[in-house]
């Protein structure tokens, strides 16, 4: 059976150094990129792919069914992946589908609503939604760690202090 060894949230999905170090996370041994629009496109998936390889990494690129399915007919097989979403969405929807993880890294979130999205940390927007779904994946689902970092070098926010924004 695979692990989920770290997910993340990130809009920038593979970058840089930050994937090179998170890559380096004792037991990974692949990256799952989660995202129907990168998935069903042959060149941004090439493309991600290739980004994820430089790390040394196996790097698979999929829509949000297909790890679904990966995970319920495979249990990602011998995979000790991090697992990076887009969206808090996509991961919330992942673990309630059944995907288990115990770590959540917000890593950046651009504004998309100026009258939803509040300024969470340097690098990520929250909306109240999401905000919820964190707390429920915490709360109900089992994933124990959820913090805020950009890159592992940055000041890590945890997710209590981000909660309080949003009063809840």
């Amino acid at each position: 059976m695979g692990i989920v060894n770290l997910a993340r949230v990130d809009e920038r999905l593979i970058h840089g150094q930050v994937m090179v170090t998170l890559s380096q996370k004792n037991g990974v041994n692949s990256i799952f990129v989660v995202d129907d629009v990168v998935a069903k496109d042959k060149f941004m998936r090439e493309l991600y792919k290739n980004a994820g390889s430089r790390t040394g990494q196996k790097t698979i690129v999929i829509t949000e069914e297909k790890a679904k399915f990966y995970w319920d007919e495979y249990e990602f097989k011998d995979y000790n992946c991090i697992l990076i979403a887009k969206t808090v969405k996509t991961i919330y929807d992942l673990v309630v589908h059944g995907v288990p993880m115990k770590e959540l890294n917000i890593g950046g979130i651009a504004q998309k609503d100026p009258e939803k999205d509040i300024f969470a940390t340097k690098s990520v927007y929250l909306n109240k939604e999401d905000a919820e779904r964190l707390k429920d994946l915490h709360e109900n689902y089992g994933v124990e760690d959820i913090y805020f970092q950009a890159t592992p070098s940055a000041p890590r926010t945890e997710l209590k202090d981000i909660l309080a924004k949003f009063d809840l």
